[in-house]
């Protein structure tokens, strides 16, 4: 009985000596891994739907990415509150049921207020529910994180998209209408109106830009320049500890 006794006290105090704790990511690396490191437009290639299908101009680009911005902020935000009374079993439908909530709040405020924008946007408004992004974070980081850190996650992972969302339908605009951010004044108000820029003739734009192969063109040149600066910054730090070799 004694050696019994004896033995599962060492195990006992193995497993507390060898419990292992797992770091959690600090609030500059969450940040820097939504907006470039594992930016969801560029990299994990989520939301190509809206992505393509919106950017013709970059109003619309900029009013679909706030408002997935909204929408992940806030469903982060309240997924990472009640994930300790969410059941496993259940946790995907009350997800979708969350998200689609605060669409609905979001659409029928753009409706409302932006009535240009949301006859742009039309149906992919609605489809932020759907977006892979959006339920992509709840399930691999809110659901499992803290407030805090799942706000911070839901933000940098919405701008990161809103980011390229812009950038393409900026680049998209210009090559395709010889314009940019026509349309601003409806979207931030008459003081904004001064941003949009016609900046050559209609006779020397490229149709295709605003086309959905356009679309496609425009993500792979984006997607090949984080690909060359990643590798530039690669190969730099490898020649930094690269040993030279000592000539005799």
């Amino acid at each position: 009985m004694s050696d019994l006794k004896d033995t599962e006290t060492v195990h006992g105090t193995l497993d507390k000596d060898y419990k292992v704790k797992v770091k959690k990511p600090s609030f500059i690396s969450i940040f820097v891994k939504g907006i470039w490191k594992e930016n969801p437009g560029l990299c994990q290639l989520l939301g190509l739907c809206p992505l393509l299908a919106v950017s013709s101009t970059a109003t619309s680009a900029l009013g679909l990415g706030i408002a997935t911005i909204i929408v992940m902020i806030f469903s982060s935000l309240l997924i990472s509150l009640m994930r300790k009374f969410i059941l496993q079993e259940v946790r995907i439908p009350i997800y979708i049921v969350v998200i689609a909530s605060l669409v609905t709040i979001v659409r029928f405020e753009v409706e409302a207020y932006f009535p240009n924008l949301y006859d742009t946007l039309g149906i992919y408004l609605s489809l932020i529910v759907t977006n892979c992004i959006i339920m992509g974070r709840a399930e691999a980081f809110a659901g499992k994180n803290d407030v805090f850190r799942s706000t911070i996650d839901a933000f940098s992972s919405g701008l990161g998209f809103s980011i390229v969302l812009f950038a393409l339908g900026s680049i998209r605009e210009i090559l395709g209408n010889g314009t940019w951010f026509i349309g601003a004044s409806d979207l931030l108000g008459p003081f904004a109106s001064f941003l949009e820029t016609r900046l050559y003739d209609e006779s020397y734009t490229y149709i295709i830009a605003i086309l959905p192969p356009g679309g496609f063109f425009v993500l792979a040149l984006l997607i090949a320049f984080k690909n060359f600066l990643d590798n530039l910054k690669k190969n730099r730090e490898d020649r930094r500890f690269k040993i030279k070799s000592i000539k005799v």
